[in-house]
C-alpha cells in the first residue's frame, strides 16, 4: 500500500490515531468497497452501482485489459460519456496497473490523433452509450484510418498510432477492428484473480495515475502527469473541507475527462460518499436528478452550469433542501448572486488548476460570506502558495499583485514528453509558475485576479488561442489571424478572431466559421470574426490587447480604448 502520509481522515473514516495512509486509486476503491459494500457509489439516471458492484465491475474490466496484453504503466485512453461504466473503467485501468488518459469527448477527428499519439496509448476504451448523440467509435474510426480494416482487433498495427494495440467498445455494438465487450469479458475470463492482485499490488503510490490533457499557450494540449498520491491526498483533503462522510451524496455534473468531476469522484470514494451525475449536463434533467437523489453537496464548479440551473423555470419548484454546501468559481458579484439563490447552502470557492491536481486553496465552511466570495481561501494541507514579481521572482508583500506560484503534494510531475515546457514552468525550488495573477492577504487567503498568459477560459474549459489560430490559418484565404478572449455573460469568456486575408482572396465570416465547425471542438469555434487591414504592433509582435479592447468597446458601446485597428463586418453571435 505504500508509505504513510500525514493526511487526516474524514468524518466517515474511523482510525484511532486519526491519520490516513496514502494509497493508489485502485486500493482506495477496494478499501471503501470492503467498508461499505452495499452503499451507493455512483448514481446516474441510467443506473447505479453500490461500492461492492463498482469494485466488481472495475476488477472485471481490469482483467479484460490484462487479458488483451496491456502492461503495467501503459497508457489507456477513456473516451466515454459520464456513466457507471466510465467510472468503473477509470478504476479498472488503475487496478490493472495502467495509466488512465481521459479524452475530451468534444474533440473532433483532427484533434483526437494528437492525444492518441502523444500519450502513446496502448488501448482506448469507449462506449456505444451515447451513439444517438455522439458516435464516439465513429470519431475514433475517422481519426484512425485503417481501423475498420484491421485483421486482428486484439493486436492492431496502425501507421497513424503505432503504439495502439486495441480499441474496446463497451455495450452491444460490434464493429470491425474493435474489441467488443463480449470479447473483452472473454479475455477477462482467462486472467485469474491472483494475476490481477499481483498487478494491483505492484502499483506505486508515487506512480502515474492520470495523464490529463489540458490546453497550454501553444497549439496543442499538454498531458499533465498526476500521481496516485497527488490525486488522493488533494481530494481527501477537499472532502475534509466539506466535512463529508459516507452518508453524503455529491452532485458533480462536469464531464469525467475534467478534474471538475474526477476530483469529486475521488473525494467521494475516499470518504465513502455517493457520486451523483448524468450522461451530460442539461438543466431540466439536472433539476429532476437533484430532487430525486437529494444530494447534500453540490459541485457544479462553473457559472454556466450553476446559472443554467438557477435560472431555469423549474428551479423555484425544485426541492434542494438537503444540500448543505456547494462549490462555485467566478467573480465576486456572481458568487454573491448564486449564494443568494440558495441561502441555506454554504457556497465555497477555490483556486485550482490541472497542474495542481485540481485544488490548491479552498474556503472553509466557517468562513464568513465576504471571505467566501472575495477570496479563494487558504492553501490545503500539503500545498504552498506564493505571490512573486513575474519579472524578478521576488516575493510580493501582502495584498500586492503578482504571479501565483504553487508547490505541494498535489502538483503534477510535469508535462508528458515535454521536458522543455516542464523546465519552463517549474523552477529549481520545485515551484510551479502558473501564469496567473493574484495576491495574498495577511491570513494567507488568495485572491485570483486573472491570467498573465495568453489563455482563454470558455465555460470552464482551457482554450489556447494558438490552437484556434493554427486551424484558421489552414483556410486558403487567410494570411494572418489573431485570437483573443472577450467577456461573455454565460461562458465567462469566448474566443474572437481577427483575420487578415491574402491579397486577391475573399472570404466571409461564415466561410471561416464553417471551416471550424465540426473540425475543432464547439467551444473553440470563434463567437466573433473581425477582418482587419492593419494590425496594432509592438516592435515585432501584434499587440492583442488593443484588439480585445476594440471589440469590447464595439460590443458594449463603452469607450475602453483610445485607438483601434481597422475592422470590417463579421459579427457572429
Amino acid at each position: 500500500m505504500g508509505a504513510t502520509s500525514l493526511t487526516r481522515r474524514g468524518a466517515g473514516e474511523t482510525q484511532s490515531d486519526g491519520w490516513a495512509e496514502a494509497v493508489t486509486l485502485g486500493d482506495l476503491l477496494l478499501r471503501t468497497a470492503a467498508r461499505h459494500p452495499d452503499r451507493d457509489a455512483v448514481v446516474f439516471p441510467s443506473g447505479r452501482l453500490s461500492y461492492g458492484e463498482l469494485a466488481g465491475r472495475a476488477r472485471e474490466l481490469a482483467r479484460g485489459l490484462i487479458g488483451l496484453g496491456i502492461g503495467s504503466g501503459e497508457k489507456v485512453g477513456v473516451l466515454m460519456a459520464n456513466s457507471p461504466d466510465c467510472v468503473a473503467t477509470i478504476y479498472g485501468i488503475a487496478l490493472a496497473g495502467a495509466t488512465v488518459v481521459p479524452i475530451n469527448t468534444r474533440y473532433r477527428a483532427v484533434e483526437l490523433p494528437y492525444v492518441i499519439t502523444n500519450a502513446e496509448l496502448s488501448a482506448i476504451v469507449t462506449s456505444d452509450q451515447i451513439d444517438d448523440y455522439v458516435d464516439l467509435l465513429g470519431l475514433i474510426q475517422e481519426a484512425l484510418p485503417g481501423l475498420a480494416q484491421a485483421p486482428d482487433a486484439d493486436r492492431l498495427t496502425l501507421p497513424a498510432a503505432p503504439r495502439l494495440r486495441a480499441v474496446a467498445v463497451l455495450g452491444t455494438r460490434r464493429s470491425p477492428g474493435t474489441v467488443s465487450e463480449a470479447r473483452l469479458l472473454e479475455a477477462a475470463a482467462g486472467v485469474t484473480n491472483a494475476e490481477l492482485e499481483h498487478r494491483r499490488a505492484g502499483v506505486a503510490v508515487r506512480g502515474t495515475a492520470l495523464v490529463l490533457y489540458t490546453s497550454g499557450t501553444t497549439a496543442q494540449p499538454r498531458g499533465c502527469i498526476l500521481t496516485h498520491e497527488a490525486l488522493i491526498r488533494c481530494w481527501t483533503n477537499v472532502g475534509r473541507v466539506f466535512e463529508i462522510d459516507y452518508e453524503d451524496r455529491c452532485w458533480a455534473p462536469c464531464p469525467l475527462f475534467h478534474l471538475g468531476a474526477v476530483g469529486p469522484l475521488v473525494m467521494c470514494v475516499a470518504h465513502g460518499a455517493a457520486f451523483v451525475s448524468d450522461t451530460f449536463f442539461e438543466a431540466n434533467s439536472a433539476l429532476g436528478l437533484l430532487e430525486r437523489e437529494r444530494p447534500t453537496i453540490l459541485y457544479p464548479a462553473y457559472p454556466p452550469i450553476t446559472q443554467a440551473v438557477l435560472t431555469h423555470p423549474a428551479f423555484a419548484g425544485t426541492d434542494v433542501s438537503t444540500a448543505r454546501a456547494m462549490l462555485n468559481v467566478g467573480p465576486p458579484d456572481l458568487l454573491r448572486q448564486m449564494q443568494a439563490a440558495l441561502p441555506h447552502v454554504i457556497q465555497l470557492s477555490l483556486y485550482g488548476l490541472t497542474e495542481g491536481g485540481g485544488a490548491i486553496t479552498y474556503n472553509r465552511l466557517g468562513d464568513d460570506l465576504d471571505v467566501r466570495v472575495e477570496t479563494c481561501g487558504t492553501a490545503l494541507p500539503g500545498a504552498e502558495v506564493r505571490i512573486i514579481d513575474p519579472e524578478t521572482g521576488a516575493d510580493r508583500p501582502h495584498d500586492q499583485e503578482g504571479e501565483i506560484v504553487i508547490r505541494g503534494v498535489s502538483l503534477c510531475e510535469g508535462y508528458y514528453r515535454d521536458p522543455e515546457k516542464t523546465g519552463r514552468q517549474f523552477d529549481g525550488g520545485g515551484w510551479f509558475h502558473t501564469g496567473d495573477r493574484g495576491s495574498l492577504d495577511e491570513a494567507g487567503r488568495l485572491r485570483f485576479l486573472g491570467r498573465l498568459k495568453d489563455m482563454l477560459k470558455v465555460g470552464g474549459e482551457n482554450v489556447a488561442p494558438a490552437e484556434i489560430e493554427a486551424h484558421l490559418a489552414l483556410h486558403h484565404a487567410v494570411k494572418l489571424v489573431q485570437v483573443v478572449g472577450v467577456p461573455d455573460d454565460r461562458l465567462e469568456e469566448v474566443p474572437a478572431a481577427f483575420v487578415e486575408l491574402k491579397p486577391g482572396c475573399t472570404a466571409t465570416a461564415e466561410d471561416l466559421l464553417e471551416h471550424c465547425r465540426g473540425q475543432i471542438a464547439r467551444f473553440k469555434v470563434p463567437r466573433y470574426i473581425r477582418f482587419v487591414n492593419e494590425w496594432p504592433m509592438s516592435a515585432t509582435k501584434v499587440q492583442k490587447d488593443p484588439l480585445r479592447l476594440c471589440l469590447i468597446e464595439e460590443l458594449t458601446g463603452s469607450a475602453v480604448s483610445s485607438g483601434s485597428p481597422a475592422t470590417t463586418e463579421g459579427d457572429r453571435r
